[in-house]
């Protein structure tokens, strides 16, 4: 089960609204973000709530039947450190809470996925992204849970440029489509009794 959620963007004004902040953007529009408490903790911000109350808050105020082994807490983070550091922060949350890798969901924007694409990925590459490769340095395996947001590739191959931009007017359109469609997968995520079985129908969703 998932005890610890990983949102990984880079901390500043000016990175709000790029294209490497959309897990940063997601997490503002989910249901119960507002009511996390987040405090600056493990070089990031860090916020601890109650399981049910967030299944709650996903579905409208009704509680799901949640799965026998699900946690009484679960833990939300943004690293601080900039991407290309992620796994320091990440790694010192679960060392701390006794959390393995392979209860750690990270959420993160993909280049590897056109935009209006998410995917749900268990283990296996890292697509280049220097946040996943921060967080495998750290745990020493690529096992763990990632929630994928497409976000596609650049024209000219200039990577760099391309995710530390902003989103384009139709973009961000796109955008708002996909939350409401990977908010519904996070529901699944936290009320599933098997995540292998997710995998079947959430390991490529394209919009439209």
């Amino acid at each position: 089960m998932i005890q610890l959620v990983a949102f990984l963007g880079n901390y500043g004004k000016e990175y709000e609204n790029t294209r490497h902040n959309t897990a940063w953007l997601f997490e503002k529009s989910l249901p119960f973000s507002s009511s996390l408490s987040y405090q600056n903790k493990f070089k990031a911000e860090f916020a601890a709530a109650d399981y049910e109350d967030i299944v709650r808050k996903l579905n409208g105020g009704e509680l799901k039947a949640l799965p026998e082994n699900a946690p009484k807490k679960i833990y939300f983070m943004k690293p601080l450190t900039y991407m290309n550091l992620s796994g320091d922060a990440v790694g010192e949350a679960a060392r701390f809470y006794k959390i393995p890798a392979s209860d750690i969901l990270v959420v993160h924007d993909e280049i590897e996925l056109p935009p209006g694409t998410l995917s749900l990925k268990w283990s296996g590459g890292l697509g280049g992204h220097n946040g996943l490769r921060s967080i495998k340095s750290v745990f020493g395996t690529p096992d763990f849970w990632r929630l994928r947001l497409g976000v596609g590739k650049p024209s000219d191959g200039n990577v760099a440029e391309y995710v530390l931009g902003n989103f384009s007017q139709d973009e961000q359109i796109t955008l708002s489509q996909v939350f409401v469609k990977c908010t519904e997968l996070f529901n699944k995520i936290l009320t599933a009794k098997d995540m292998e079985n997710l995998l079947k129908s959430w390991s490529k969703v394209k919009l439209g």
